[in-house]
């Protein structure tokens, strides 16, 4: 890829054959990969992926895989979707509370590092290849300037790269967080509806995979639209209502689902140009997650760019803004391990 990362321990001659442990947690699972420093790069050994459970701990995980994988990791470096404050997090969508301290102790290893895991998707830039970034919207040139990463999937994630010049700088934020902004007379409807089992909306409750269930019940259940017996019975064989309402949409099945993702493209056009307008994200736009890459057609039909651009003031910054959405699944995994392996 052409994104040049902040990872001044790249190319050091200790850090060669080392094993770093790198682990993507978020709110429905959990991935693992043992990776092993060879020059510049990182070679990937094994991987696994199990569910994120509230009654199995962490260092659970982390010991059953090292158990099919003999050798204790130089470095285990984790991507956490949560705010990491003194390599200590309470995740955010998942009853889980890690120390890298107490992991350093429980699990032998000699250090245990933690970042924000849209942190750690910025930085699975550098391990990236072409054919894992896809365009929505391009421009020819490519534009230095910051950046901004806006990834939907069980919460919202959002982070930001400062370009200093030479190379970018991931940093994380917690932007998902912040209070929906509804502006027209659906929106309003459905921040009164969703204020009934929040105080206080905020994107994530929108823009989400969670979120596009909230939008579809919103419609069916206040607005009076009417739901089909063949997708009632596909929410009860499916456990992941949002992979069922971005299915039916995309192949134009129920006219309901095509209404709520249209509202789900909308506000996530509208945070995203909200991000990029707060980081002054030149640079470009990357989405990410794990919705992003399944409704990508969506994504590039004319909706997402209009709601995008769509400002008073700055329409002719976000027109000149890229969005390009990452395919890779691995990205926090193997942005995870870059940083462990060449990031402090």
């Amino acid at each position: 890829m052409c994104y040049s990362l902040y990872l001044p321990q790249r190319g050091k001659h200790d850090l060669q054959g080392k094993t770093i442990l790198a682990a993507d947690i978020g709110g429905t699972k959990t991935s693992l990969g043992l990776f092993e420093v060879r020059g510049n790069t990182l070679s990937l050994l094994s991987e696994a992926t199990v569910p994120s459970q509230a009654d199995v701990t962490f260092e659970d995980v982390v010991t059953k895989f090292l158990a099919n994988n003999p050798g204790v990791p130089s470095i285990l470096s984790i991507g956490v979707a949560g705010p990491v404050s003194d390599n200590r997090v309470r995740l955010t969508n998942l009853a889980w509370e890690l120390d890298g301290s107490r992991l350093q102790r429980s699990l032998g290893i000699g250090r245990v590092i933690m970042i924000n895991d849209l942190e750690a998707t910025a930085y699975g830039l550098a391990g990236l290849a072409l054919d894992d970034v896809a365009a929505v919207f391009d421009q020819k040139e490519q534009s230095l300037g910051n950046m901004a990463i806006l990834a939907p999937g069980t919460g919202l994630g959002e982070a930001g790269l400062f370009w200093d010049g030479e190379a970018y700088r991931p940093f994380a934020t917690e932007g998902g967080h912040s209070d929906f902004a509804p502006q027209t007379a659906i929106d309003m409807e459905l921040y009164a509806h969703l204020r009934k089992e929040n105080d206080i909306p905020c994107w994530e409750h929108v823009v989400s995979g969670p979120g596009i269930y909230r939008i579809y019940r919103f419609l069916r259940d206040v607005k009076g639209h009417k739901e089909p017996a063949w997708l009632t019975e596909n929410f009860k064989n499916d456990g992941d209502p949002a992979a069922v309402i971005s299915h039916a949409a995309m192949r134009e099945l129920d006219a309901t689902c095509i209404k709520t993702m249209e509202l789900f493209v909308s506000y996530m056009a509208r945070e995203a140009a909200s991000l990029v307008l707060k980081h002054k994200a030149t640079g470009g736009l990357l989405l990410g997650g794990g919705i992003s890459p399944r409704i990508y057609p969506l994504l590039c039909k004319t909706l997402f760019r209009q709601q995008f651009v769509r400002n008073a003031h700055m329409a002719e910054l976000l027109e000149k803004v890229s969005i390009k959405v990452i395919l890779n699944s691995k990205a926090a995994l193997i942005g995870a391990a870059h940083y462990g392996a060449y990031g402090q």
